[in-house]
């Protein structure tokens, strides 16, 4: 059986809507992350106070975890939490997922992310790392890692030496024991500011890499996402870009495939969606699927979670797009 073992940062997501009004009184670019301190956090719970408040476990490489644990296979995810009482929530809700919990209590706050969702219904993420900034290369089980098919991580792991030298250490035992590594750039403020570390990444280490035609164009200093794939398809195995409403491109050996965007064009809530994205393609590909089933797979499921709030589908959503993704794709 096929297993999927993530290293991230479980967040507590807290989902408020707002105007552009608010995010340019707020000084946040839309649509991007931000790592956030304990000021700033306490300064944007201030200012959200009066709205409504929607909190939900999330973080990005966990919903992915959560995701393909839903469609059937065994996952694992690793990262740092909290000893406090949104510690034991996160526990609680991801005990229920059936997904393996690796995650290791340190001594700060449990980590969250404000999503702001703006009228457009794009997501701006306002990140306080809290205890995952505290995960290092001691924390980590390789003999967990060891029994995996295959390692997913994204690009925030960057952002904390001590994450970093997690993943290092991951990466450097999966090569050595050809474990596949997967890859999600995940932010394009993030390769603006480890590009030349992200290009040697994917060059020595990755078999698939996920990124949006934003970070794409960040790492190749191309603009369209057909280009930004076909370059990408050079450096690593097999290569996705999204590009949002356009759909995506997946190219694997040279060739380049269009995969068409699914679901609504007016989505309810974006968040996750890359997460699910990628949670559908690797369910596809651990399942020895071609590689445009993959991204068939991928975009129904971003298409499905964005018609929903919260990055994460509910028991019964899950069972109903496993049955619809085994009757229609396999």
């Amino acid at each position: 059986m096929a297993e999927v073992y993530g290293i991230g940062n479980p967040l507590i997501d807290i989902l408020a809507t707002v105007t552009d009004a608010d995010l340019e009184k707020l000084s946040l670019h839309k649509g991007t992350m931000h790592l956030i301190d304990k000021t700033r956090h306490r300064i944007l719970i201030d200012y959200l106070k009066n709205k409504d408040l929607v909190y939900l476990p999330g973080g990005s490489a966990p919903n992915t975890m959560v995701t393909l644990c839903s469609l059937g296979i065994q996952t694992t995810i690793a990262g740092g939490l909290g000893k406090d009482d949104l510690a034991d929530e996160y526990r609680k809700k991801l005990k229920e997922t059936g997904v393996r919990d690796e995650l290791v209590g340190k001594d700060e706050p449990t980590g969250t992310s404000v999503i702001l969702l703006s009228e457009d219904r794009e997501r701006t993420m306002n990140t306080f790392l809290g205890a995952n900034h505290l995960y290092d290369e001691n924390d980590v089980n390789l003999e967990s890692v060891s029994k995996a098919s295959l390692f997913y991580f994204t690009g925030y792991m960057w952002d904390t030496k001590e994450q970093k030298s997690a993943i290092r250490k991951v990466l450097k035992y999966c090569t050595e024991n050809n474990i596949k590594v997967a890859f999600d750039v995940a932010d394009p403020f993030a390769v603006g500011r480890y590009r030349d570390e992200f290009i040697e990444l994917i060059k020595n280490h990755c078999d698939i890499v996920f990124a949006n035609n934003s970070e794409a164009r960040q790492l190749f200093d191309k603009y369209e996402a057909y280009e930004c794939c076909k370059k990408l398809g050079k450096i690593c195995s097999i290569a996705v870009v999204k590009n949002g409403k356009r759909g995506s491109f997946t190219c694997e050996n040279g060739k380049i495939t269009e995969i068409p965007m699914q679901g609504k064009s007016t989505p309810v809530d974006t968040t996750g969606a890359g997460d699910t994205y990628a949670a559908g393609f690797l369910f596809g590909y651990v399942n020895g699927l071609p590689i445009e089933k993959c991204g068939m797979i991928a975009s129904y499921l971003a298409g499905e979670i964005i018609s929903q709030m919260g990055a994460q589908f509910s028991k019964e959503k899950s069972k109903e797009v496993r049955e619809h993704i085994l009757k229609t794709y396999f």
